[in-house]
């Protein structure tokens, strides 16, 4: 990744004009032979493979890379090499760090470049994936002709006539064929009064009275239970 940055006058260091750097950011390609058994990975996962082929990329992509001990996105130090021309000692310096959320944004807008940036370019990944079984079938899919719509001149379905079959009485015509399921059983009402309460203590850390708690929500409940059958 190449860039030119524009940067600071600083008359301390002598910078009376606004000076542009050279940067540059070098990723660490991973080999043919390691990509090769990445796609036979990635090949063998049918929703990776759909999304991939669909030019979506899937978020749980860097555990086919960590199961070969590989990594899509640079892990470390060792996975990159940034060079400026700016006389800063640091590293990255402002300007390499500039490129770098440049770079984060352009994965935003297409994830694919980190494929490219490791040495695999979009295409030549999904040309690779296609010729594996599952791709195959995918692909046939895609490939296949679409049926032409079909004009309707109505937005609603109209309603037709359909002969029953055999004779049917008017107690099955309104009951069914089938008999519908019991109704559930009535849920039992709780022996213990509060027992949610209970299991918390009497005296909680947020209880600051000298009268008990759970006889406090034991007759609260009682109240509440009363209404509702009053209710009912």
């Amino acid at each position: 990744i190449s860039a030119k940055v524009r940067g600071s006058i600083n008359p301390y260091f002598g910078v009376y004009k606004e000076p542009l750097y050279n940067t540059s950011i070098k990723i660490r390609p991973i080999s043919k032979e390691r990509w090769a058994g990445l796609i036979a990975a990635i090949s063998s996962n049918a929703g990776m493979v759909s999304r991939l082929l669909l030019g979506e990329m899937p978020d749980n992509i860097e555990e086919i890379f960590e199961k070969l001990d590989l990594h899509l996105l640079p892990a470390s130090s060792k996975d990159f090499e940034t060079h400026c021309s700016c006389p800063d000692w640091a590293n990255p310096c402002k300007h390499v760090a500039g490129v770098y959320y440049l770079v984060a944004a352009e994965f935003d807008r297409d994830p694919f470049l980190m494929f490219e940036l490791r040495g695999l370019s979009k295409a030549e990944l999904q040309k690779e994936l296609a010729k594996s079984p599952l791709g195959r079938a995918l692909v046939s899919q895609l490939q296949e002709e679409e049926i032409a719509p079909v004009h309707s001149p109505s937005y609603y379905t109209r309603p037709g006539r359909e002969a029953p079959e055999g004779e049917l009485d008017i107690k099955t015509f309104w009951s069914g064929k089938k008999r519908l399921p019991a109704s559930p059983p009535a849920p039992q009402e709780s022996p213990i009064p509060a027992i949610l309460i209970k299991k918390q203590g009497d005296y909680p850390a947020f209880w600051d009275k000298d009268i008990s708690f759970i006889e406090t929500m034991e007759d609260f409940y009682r109240q509440v239970r009363e209404k509702n059958r009053k209710r009912l």
